[in-house]
C-alpha cells in the first residue's frame, strides 16, 4: 500500500438536505488453483502479466504467489460497482486459464500450498523475518470495502461506531470453512489463521485521530508493525485512500454476495455518520467481548448464534441480521438501494453463506473436495 493520502475536510455523507452518496470501492483477492488438484498455484507473476489494460491497471500484487487482487474504481452506486466486479473477476479467470490455474473466490486455501516463499519485494522480506512462520502460512483471501468518508477525524470515529456490527458483517461472508482439504468446523477458517498476526482484529476504540496516531506510531515502535500499512484492524482509516476501510470478512463466493456486502458496508457507515451528527454516544464494548464475538461469528456464521454486542448475549444469527437490516433501511432507501439489499438477503438466508454451500456440495457429493472447488469456480463467474 502507498503512503496516506491527507483528505479534504468535507463530508459526503446523504442526508435530507444533501443527497450525495457515499461512494464506494471493493477490493477482492483470489486464489489461483490446479484444476486437477486443488492445489494452490504460485503463478500470480504470470496472471497479472497476461492482464491488459484496465484490468491490468486494477490489479495488484499480494503476500503469495498463488494470490492475485483485483481492486474495482470508485463507483457512486451498486449497479456500477457490480459492472466493475463482473469485469474484473472475467479478466482475472481469463488470464488464470491462460496460464493453466482456476481463479477462485473462496476465503483460506482449501487444500495446500506447497511454495509460500513472499514475492520478492523487501517489505515482504522484513515481513518474513520479522514474523516468520506466521508469515508463511497457506494464503487467506478477504473483501475489504471502502467508502468515502474524507473527513478523518470523522472516519475514526464511524470505526468506532462500527464495532458492534462488524461481526454480522463478518458472519454473512464467511466462506472458508475447509483447510487441508477437510472441514474445519469454522465458517471462516481464514479468520483464525490471520489472529496469528499481531495487528490484525477488532479496531481499538480511540478518542481522535491524534489518538489513533499515536497508538500506530507506538505500535510501530513496539515492533508489532512495520509500518503503518500493517494496520490490519477490521475498520481503520484507510492508509492510502480518503475512505474507511472494512476489511472483516471473507472474499465472497459470487458478484451478488459482493455487491450485497458492499450496500450493507455503506449503509452502516451512513447510518453511524447520522448517530455521530445527532450526538449518539458510540457504544463502548469491552475489547474481550468483541473478540468474542468475532470468534463466534467465525465460528458459526450465519447458521447458528451471534454475540449481540449490545447486550452481551448470544442469539440467532438471522434474529441479529434482521435488527441490522431495520438499523441502516434509511441509510438503504437514501442510497437507492433498499429493494436490492432486502432481495440479497432473502435469497442468502436461501442458500446460505458461502460457508453453507460449500458444506452442501461436499456433503452431496461423498465429502469430495473437488466437487466444491469445481461449484466455487463457477460461482467466482457467474
Amino acid at each position: 500500500m502507498g503512503p496516506s493520502v491527507k483528505p479534504p475536510t468535507a463530508i459526503t455523507a446523504p442526508t435530507a438536505a444533501n443527497p450525495t452518496p457515499l461512494t464506494l470501492g471493493v477490493e477482492e483477492e483470489f486464489l489461483l488453483l490446479d484444476p486437477a488438484t486443488g492445489e494452490s498455484m504460485p503463478v500470480a507473476e504470470q496472471v497479472r502479466g497476461t492482464l491488459t489494460g484496465t484490468a491490468r491497471e486494477q490489479s495488484r500484487q499480494e503476500f503469495r504467489h498463488s494470490m492475485v487482487e483485483m481492486v474495482t474504481p470508485v463507483s457512486p452506486d451498486l449497479g456500477r460497482l457490480r459492472d466493475h466486479l463482473v469485469a474484473l473477476r472475467r479478466a482475472a479467470a481469463r488470464a488464470g486459464e491462460a496460464v493453466g490455474a482456476r481463479l477462485v473466490a473462496v476465503g483460506a486455501t482449501p487444500v495446500c500450498e506447497a511454495h509460500r516463499s513472499v514475492p520478492d519485494e523487501q517489505r515482504y522480506h522484513d515481513m518474513s523475518r520479522r514474523f516468520g512462520p506466521v508469515a508463511h502460512d497457506p494464503a487467506v483471501c478477504g473483501c475489504h470495502v471502502h467508502v468515502g468518508v474524507p473527513d478523518r477525524e470523522l472516519a475514526v470515529q464511524v470505526c468506532n461506531h462500527l464495532r458492534p456490527w462488524l461481526p454480522v458483517v463478518q458472519a454473512l461472508t464467511a466462506n472458508s470453512p475447509l483447510h487441508d482439504g477437510r472441514d474445519t468446523g469454522h465458517a471462516s477458517w481464514r479468520s483464525m489463521q490471520l489472529q496469528r498476526w499481531p495487528s490484525i482484529g477488532p479496531t481499538p476504540h480511540f478518542d481522535s485521530a491524534a489518538d489513533y496516531d499515536a497508538t500506530v506510531r507506538e505500535l510501530i515502535t513496539a515492533g508489532i508493525m512495520l509500518d503503518e500499512a500493517m494496520v490490519y484492524w477490521y475498520a481503520r482509516p484507510s492508509a492510502s485512500y480518503p475512505t474507511v476501510e472494512v476489511r472483516v470478512g471473507d472474499v465472497c463466493p459470487t458478484v451478488d454476495d459482493t455487491v450485497l456486502v458492499a450496500g450493507l458496508v455503506r449503509a452502516l457507515v451512513a447510518t453511524v455518520i447520522d448517530d455521530i451528527r445527532a450526538g449518539t454516544p458510540v457504544p463502548r464494548v469491552r475489547d474481550c467481548l468483541v473478540a468474542a464475538a468475532h470468534w463466534r461469528a467465525a465460528h458459526d456464521g450465519v447458521d447458528g448464534d451471534l454475540v449481540d454486542l449490545r447486550t452481551g448475549r448470544p442469539r440467532p444469527a438471522w434474529g441479529l441480521i434482521d435488527d441490522l437490516l431495520a438499523t441502516v433501511t434509511p441509510a438503504l432507501t437514501r442510497h437507492g438501494d433498499r429493494d436490492l439489499i432486502l432481495r440479497e438477503v432473502q435469497r442468502l438466508r436461501r442458500e446460505g453463506t458461502g460457508a453453507t454451500r460449500q458444506r452442501r456440495v461436499m456433503a452431496a457429493n461423498g465429502d469430495d473436495v473437488h466437487a466444491v472447488l469445481d461449484h466455487l469456480a463457477a460461482q467466482t463467474v457467474a
